[in-house]
């Protein structure tokens, strides 16, 4: 089983919701709107290249944008390595919430 930070995961279900329109604008916009928190690129580009490195996403790169000067943007999908530990991390996690329920706040 491979453990994903919580960044980690966060980036890992941006990533999947967004599918391919998975590079790093919308990827930061849609890990403040899961997380409630403003993320930097940097906070970013750090866990995918972790991410990627750990072969739970790749990377491509797509045709540049047809403006004068344009650039090609890094498009990421989930591997199924990565969709299989998201969905470890998340049983997990699960597993973790049952077994501590007299420590969840009351409503």
């Amino acid at each position: 089983m491979k453990f994903l930070s919580r960044p980690e995961e966060i980036i890992l279900l941006s990533v999947l919701k967004l599918k391919e329109d998975a590079y790093c604008v919308p990827i930061r916009k849609k890990a403040s709107e899961i997380s409630g928190k403003q993320w930097s690129f940097g906070a970013v580009y750090v866990p995918l290249h972790r991410l990627e490195k750990k072969g739970l996403v790749k990377s491509s790169f797509d045709d540049p944008t047809p403006v004068r000067g344009g650039r090609s943007r890094r498009i990421y999908t989930v591997t199924p390595a990565g969709k299989k530990a998201l969905a470890e991390t998340m049983e997990l996690q699960e597993s973790m919430r049952k077994e501590f329920k007299e420590f969840s706040p009351e409503k």
